[in-house]
C-alpha cells in the first residue's frame, strides 16, 4: 500500500481538527465509512439536520447510531430513534441494548413502556406526536430525533404523523430523516430546509451488494437484461423474449384443442410452460444455484401459509439435523410461555415443523412471537427460506441473498393493481446481505401473461417520487389552537410538505384533466346510441357485473334475484337491441373508467389549491357548531371549551366520534366487555370478505341498542362533515364485536378463534387497537364510563394479548 500524498495527510489531519466526534465514532466501527455516510455525518457533528436517501441495505443507519454516539459523549442529551412498526422499534431496541446496555436505552410503543427516561429512546412515530402534544416531561434536553423510513410519510392512512412531528419539534432539535431512494429527494429537503432550518440532503443510488435480476421461465433461470443489465438503459435479455413467444404460441392452439380432448391437458401445459413451477421446483432449483436464503414475497396471508404448506408437502428440507436441533432448541426458549391449551390453535406444532426444515411464514396474521422467532432465525442464517407479505421490506432487518416474487401485482383492498416501480425496488432491495454476500439476486418467476419487457422497465425504473398524505385533523386542530391560536395554527399547518408539494404541481394536473376531458367527449360521441340512453344501459351492466363478483364469494338468494331483476330490466332497454351494442358498451367502459381517474385528478386539485388552510378551516367550523372550539369577536380569538380539552388526548381516525359519545354518555351502560366490544366496532376495518352484522352476531343485553345510538352519532357527524364539505369517515364495523366481547368475558384463545374464524395475529393486534382506545377513555373520562375503560383494559390484555407485548 503506498503512502499517502501530503495533500491526503493534510485532509485526514483536517477531519480529525474539525470532525473530532466522526474520527471517533470511525475508530469504533469495523467497518469504514461509505462516502454518502461520511459526508452524513458531518452534517450531523456541524449541527445540521440531514435527509439521507439510498436503497435498502445501504447503512443508513449508521448515521443514526453516530447521532446516538455524539449525544453520549455529552452530557444529559437524549436521542429519540423513531420507527413505522412496533416490530422495527422492537428490533431497533434489541440492537440498541447490545450495543450500550439496557441502562441507557429505552422502549415507547404504546403497549410497551421500558426505562423512558433513558438517554436513547425507541418510539413508534405516534408516540411521539402525542408527546408533543402532550408537552411531555420526557422531552427533555432532546437534543436529537431519528425518523426511520421517513418515506412513510406518503401513506395515506398514517403519513400525516410523519409530517406532524417534523413541524412541531423544537427548534433546537437536530432531525435525522433516513429514507428509501426517492426521485424527489432535493424537494423534500427542500422543505425540509424550510420548516426545520439549515439541512443537508445527501443522496446514494448506489447499492452496497450488486443486483441480479434474473427471470425463470420453467426451470431456467436467465438474466433479466443483456448483459447483465450494466449500460445506462438496460434492455431486456432477447433469449427471454424467444423463450416466452415460443411458449405462448404454443400454449394458445393446445388450450383450443384440449377443450374437447381432456387427456392432452396434463402433457401439452407440462411441455410449454402453462403452469408455474412449483414452490418445491423453485426452492431447489435455488438450493442447487447456490441462492439460498431466499425471501419469496408472496401478496396475501392465505399465499404464504399455502406455500409453507406446500413447502413441507413436497418433503423440502433444507437444514442438517445440528441446525434442525438449534432451531428446535431456540423455539422452546422463546415460546415456553405459550399456554398448552392454546398450541393448536396456533398452529404451533405446523409451524415447529416447518421451521425445522428451513421454512417460514411471515406476516401480520402470524403472533408477534412466531414473527420475531422468524426474524431471529433468519439473521441467524438456520432458515433458508421465508414467505412473506410486503410488510417485510419496510425496515425490518431480514435481508436474503435472493428474493423472489411470482406475481406483480397485488389487491390493495379495492381492487387489483401493479405493484409500482418503487415497492419493487423496495423489495428487491432486500436481496444481498452486505458483508456476507458479494452479490444479491431477484428472480422473477415467469407465468402466463407475463410481459418480459414490462418487467423489465419496472425492474430499471428510477422514479418514485415522494407524494406528502398530510392533511389537518379534530385533535391536530384543538391541539394546535391551545398552543399557538387560530391564525398561527393555519400558518403553521399551510407549511406542510402536502401544500409545499401543491403549489408546484396544480398546473401539471390541471393540464391532465383538460387532456382526459378531450378524450371523454370523443369516447362519448363514440357509444352513442340512437336507440336509447346507452349511458343508462351501460350503469345496469356495471352494476350485474358487480352483484355478479360480489355472489360468486358470497352467494345467497336475495342476491340472485336483484341479478335476475337486473337482467330482465336489462333486455328490455331499447340499446340491448342495438346490432353495434358490444363495441358502444367497450367505449361506454373507456369512458367510465377514464372519467373515474379524472374525477379522482380533479379532487386531487381541490384540495390542493389552497388544500391545507381549506380544510383546516372546515374542522374549524365543525368543532365550532359542535360546541368544541368558541370562536369570538375576533377571528383569532378562539377558546376550547371542556369537550375540546378532552378531544387534545384522543387520538385516531375516530377521535371526534369517541369524544361525542363520551360526551352523550352513549356507552354508559356497557359492562367492560361490551364496552371493548363497542371499542372493537370502532377500530376494525372492515375487509372486502366481510360478511353484514346480523343481530345474533351482536353482544348480548344492551350492546345492540348502544351499538345502534353510536351508529346515529356518527350519522349526524358524517352529514354535518360532508355539510361543511369534508370527506366523512367510514361506518362502525362491528364484525369482530363478538370476539371481542368473549374474550374480554375470559373465553379460551380457542372459543375465540373458531367462533369467529380470525387469524391469531390479527386478533392479537385488535386487542392492542382497543387497549390504545380504552386508554384514552379511561384517562379523559373520570365518570362511570372511565372507570369502565379502565377495568375492560385489564380483561383485554391478558394471555396471549400480554405475552405478546413482552420482548
Amino acid at each position: 500500500m503506498s503512502e499517502p500524498s501530503p495533500a491526503e495527510r493534510y485532509q485526514r489531519h483536517k477531519a480529525k481538527t474539525n470532525y473530532p466526534g466522526l474520527e471517533k465514532y470511525r475508530h469504533s466501527l469495523s467497518v469504514d465509512l461509505d462516502p454518502f455516510q461520511d459526508h452524513s455525518c458531518r452534517a450531523v457533528e456541524q449541527g445540521k439536520g440531514v435527509l439521507v436517501a439510498a436503497p435498502t441495505g445501504a447503512g443508513k443507519t449508521l448515521v443514526a447510531e453516530f447521532a446516538i454516539f455524539l449525544a453520549l459523549q455529552q452530557p444529559l442529551v437524549k436521542v429519540f430513534y423513531t420507527t413505522p412498526m412496533k416490530a422495527l422499534s422492537n428490533q431497533k431496541y434489541t440492537e440498541l441494548v447490545e450495543r450500550y446496555g439496557q441502562s441507557e436505552v429505552g422502549l415507547l410503543t404504546g403497549d410497551t413502556s421500558i426505562n423512558p427516561h433513558a438517554r436513547v429512546v425507541i418510539m413508534t412515530t405516534e408516540v411521539l406526536r402525542n408527546m408533543l402534544y402532550s408537552g411531555s416531561d420526557v422531552l427533555e434536553h432532546l437534543g436529537y430525533v431519528v425518523m426511520d423510513e421517513v418515506h412513510y410519510l406518503a401513506d395515506r392512512f398514517r403519513g400525516a404523523v410523519w409530517e406532524e412531528v417534523i413541524i412541531h419539534l423544537p427548534a433546537w432539535v437536530q432531525l435525522i430523516s433516513l429514507s428509501a431512494t426517492v426521485s424527489n429527494a432535493e424537494e423534500f429537503g427542500d422543505w425540509l430546509q424550510t420548516v426545520r432550518g439549515d439541512t443537508e440532503v445527501v443522496v446514494s443510488e448506489t447499492r452496497p451488494v450488486p443486483l441480479h435480476q434474473h427471470m425463470l421461465v420453467g426451470e431456467r433461470l436467465i438474466p433479466l437484461f443483456r448483459n447483465g443489465g450494466t449500460a445506462t438503459k438496460p434492455q431486456v435479455n432477447p433469449e427471454i423474449v424467444r423463450m416466452v413467444h415460443t411458449l405462448q404460441r404454443h400454449i394458445a392452439p393446445i388450450r383450443r384443442s384440449s377443450r374437447g380432448h381432456r387427456r392432452y391437458q396434463g402433457s401439452g401445459r407440462e411441455r410449454f410452460g402453462g403452469p408455474k413451477v412449483s414452490k418445491g421446483q423453485i426452492i431447489r432449483l435455488l438450493d442447487k444455484e447456490d441462492l439460498l436464503p431466499a425471501i419469496f414475497f408472496v401478496f396475501s396471508r392465505a399465499g404464504c401459509d399455502k406455500a409453507v404448506q406446500a413447502a413441507v408437502a413436497r418433503d423440502v428440507r433444507l437444514t442438517s439435523a445440528e441446525e434442525a436441533k438449534e432451531i428446535l432448541d431456540f423455539i422452546e426458549v422463546r415460546c415456553q410461555l405459550l399456554n398448552e391449551d392454546d398450541l393448536g390453535v396456533l398452529g404451533y406444532h405446523e409451524w415447529v415443523d416447518a421451521a425445522m426444515r428451513g421454512v417460514a411464514a411471515h406476516h401480520a396474521g402470524l403472533l408477534p412471537v412466531f414473527k420475531e422467532v422468524v426474524e431471529e432465525l433468519f439473521r441467524r442464517k438456520l432458515l433458508k427460506v421465508v414467505f412473506a407479505t410486503e410488510t417485510l421490506a419496510l425496515g425490518i432487518n431480514m435481508p436474503a441473498r435472493t428474493v423472489v416474487l411470482e406475481k406483480l401485482e397485488k389487491f390493495n383492498g379495492e381492487s387489483t393493481v401493479p405493484i409500482t416501480a418503487g415497492e419493487y425496488t423496495q423489495l428487491t432491495g432486500r436481496a444481498g446481505r452486505r458483508g456476507i454476500d458479494p452479490e444479491g439476486h431477484s428472480v422473477i418467476v415467469w407465468s402466463q401473461g407475463m410481459n418480459p419487457e414490462n418487467v423489465a422497465q419496472l425492474a430499471s425504473r428510477r422514479s418514485y417520487p415522494l407524494r406528502s398524505s398530510f392533511k389537518p385533523t379534530y385533535n391536530m386542530a384543538v391541539n394546535l389552537i391551545a398552543q399557538f391560536g387560530l391564525q398561527e395554527t393555519r400558518d403553521i399547518l399551510e407549511s406542510s410538505f402536502a401544500q409545499f408539494q401543491a403549489d408546484r404541481h396544480v398546473v401539471e394536473l390541471a393540464k391532465q384533466v383538460r387532456k382526459n376531458d378531450s378524450s371523454l367527449v370523443g369516447y362519448a360521441d363514440a357509444y352513442t346510441c340512437h336507440l336509447g340512453d346507452f349511458d343508462e344501459y351501460h350503469r345496469l351492466r356495471r352494476d350485474i357485473a358487480a352483484l355478479e363478483k360480489d355472489s360468486s364469494a358470497k352467494a345467497t338468494p336475495r342476491r340472485q334475484k336483484d341479478i335476475d331483476t337486473l337482467r330482465r330490466t336489462l333486455r328490455r332497454h331499447p340499446c340491448h337491441g342495438c346490432d353495434e351494442r358490444e363495441a358502444h358498451a367497450r367505449w361506454a367502459d373507456r369512458w367510465w373508467r377514464l372519467e373515474r381517474d379524472t374525477e379522482k385528478i380533479r379532487r386531487q386539485i381541490a384540495q390542493r389549491t389552497g388544500a391545507i388552510g381549506v380544510v383546516f378551516d372546515r374542522v374549524v367550523s365543525v368543532l365550532s357548531e359542535l360546541d368544541y372550539l368558541r370562536v369570538a369577536e375576533s377571528p383569532d380569538d378562539v377558546t376550547l371549551t371542556v369537550h375540546g380539552t378532552r378531544l387534545r388526548r384522543i387520538y385516531g381516525e375516530r377521535d371526534l366520534l369517541v369524544a361525542e359519545c363520551i360526551r352523550r354518555q352513549v356507552w354508559s351502560q356497557l359492562d367492560p366487555p361490551s364496552l371493548a366490544g363497542m371499542v372493537a366496532a370502532l377500530v376494525h376495518e372492515e375487509r372486502h370478505d366481510d360478511l353484514p352484522v346480523r343481530p345474533g352476531d351482536l353482544p348480548p343485553g344492551v350492546f345492540a341498542r348502544a351499538l345502534s345510538d353510536t351508529e346515529q352519532v356518527w350519522a349526524r357527524l358524517d352529514k354535518l362533515e360532508r355539510s361543511h364539505r369534508l370527506i366523512g369517515s367510514e361506518p362502525l364495523a362491528a364484525q369482530r364485536s363478538w370476539s371481542m366481547w368473549q374474550w374480554a368475558r375470559g373465553a379460551a384463545l380457542h372459543e375465540v378463534i373458531e367462533d369467529d374464524d380470525v387469524a391469531v395475529g390479527d386478533f392479537v393486534r385488535l386487542c392492542k387497537q382497543v387497549l390504545d382506545v380504552l386508554d384514552q377513555i379511561a384517562q379523559v373520562d373520570d365518570g362511570p364510563v372511565g372507570s369502565v375503560a379502565e377495568a375492560a383494559k385489564g380483561q383485554v390484555f391478558r394471555g396471549i394479548v400480554a405475552l405478546s407485548s413482552l420482548i
